[in-house]
């Protein structure tokens, strides 16, 4: 991923989608262009056309924090998109080749312990790539196809999303959850831009599925840090839970996700199934190995 590129693109994408009306400009003649023109966006930000050219051409790096607040303004960024525009100028700075915000690649002890004792929640760890590097019981019970025995690991949310062919009947609204996982990806990358392994991602991505071609080319990011969302699950059916999304300070990058279900919801009373049968199950998965161990112990004869 280049930062020129990704700048221009992420741009031009989102001028492309205010009208001169929107922005209460008058308009003459026939346009060219359904959005914006680079003209206009310059002179709503209070730039000459030629420094705006420049800027869109992908030179952010020596922008200043209010030159970029005018553009954002201009082009009616969200919070999100505001970030993502400031993290692309930080991206294009000549050193920021050599500076490199690395994604957690694992879980300290405590975090893991901090999951599993998160027993009413389905509780994940997770970093901005969105590998699974960690989960709690009920948590691997609510994802049993991204938890399940001979899957890749570490387990990744959008490779799941995209690649398994269980996940959009799973998923109560699957073009919501594609969606969502491209926009956090998108934000990683704008972060990240020289993240080897991000880049790997997005490569093979794009290569099997059309689906997640066509969005990322869309250039948008979204913060995802709370909401609710829907699951068909195999096991206790449908799932309507709640969502947090935060970040562990000490750990670059690390995010826990947890999800409740609403209390006295039919949501909360199947969750509470489901937890049922996720003790049961590790119950199950540890019978033979005790047995095995009580065998081993008998005497001979």
């Amino acid at each position: 991923m280049d930062a020129k590129s990704e700048i221009r693109d992420f741009l031009t994408s989102r001028r492309a989608r205010i009208t001169p009306q929107d922005a209460g400009l008058k308009t003459f003649g026939a346009r060219r262009v359904a959005g914006l023109r680079r003209e206009e966006v310059a002179t709503l930000a209070g730039l000459s056309v030629d420094y705006y050219n420049r800027l869109e051409r992908g030179n952010l790096g020596g922008a200043s924090d209010s030159v970029l607040d005018a553009l954002a303004d201009a082009l009616r960024l969200d919070e999100a998109e505001r970030a993502h525009l400031f993290d692309l100028a930080r991206a294009s700075q000549p050193s920021a080749g050599r500076r490199r915000r690395s994604a957690a690649q694992t879980v300290r002890p405590s975090v893991q312990w901090m999951l599993d004792s998160m027993t009413a929640s389905a509780a994940f760890a997770e970093n901005g790539r969105l590998d699974a590097l960690g989960a709690n019981r009920l948590g691997r019970a609510l994802y049993p196809a991204l938890f399940g025995a001979n899957r890749r690991q570490p387990a990744n949310w959008a490779r799941f999303v995209f690649l398994d062919p269980v996940a959009p009947g799973f998923y109560g609204d699957w073009n919501r959850a594609a969606k969502d996982c491209v926009a956090i990806l998108r934000s990683e990358a704008g972060r990240n831009l020289h993240d080897r392994e991000l880049s790997d991602l997005v490569g093979e991505l794009a290569t099997r599925s059309e689906d997640f071609r066509v969005l990322w080319a869309a250039h948008n990011v979204r913060l995802h840090t709370k909401g609710v969302k829907r699951f068909n699950h195999p096991v206790v059916g449908e799932l309507e839970l709640s969502f947090e999304r935060l970040e562990v300070t000490a750990d670059a990058g690390l995010m826990i996700v947890a999800y409740t279900a609403e209390p006295g919801s039919r949501s909360a009373e199947a969750f509470d199934l489901l937890a049922s049968w996720a003790a049961t199950e590790a119950g199950r998965q540890a019978v033979p190995s005790d047995a095995a161990a009580s065998e081993a112990d008998r005497p001979a004869g």
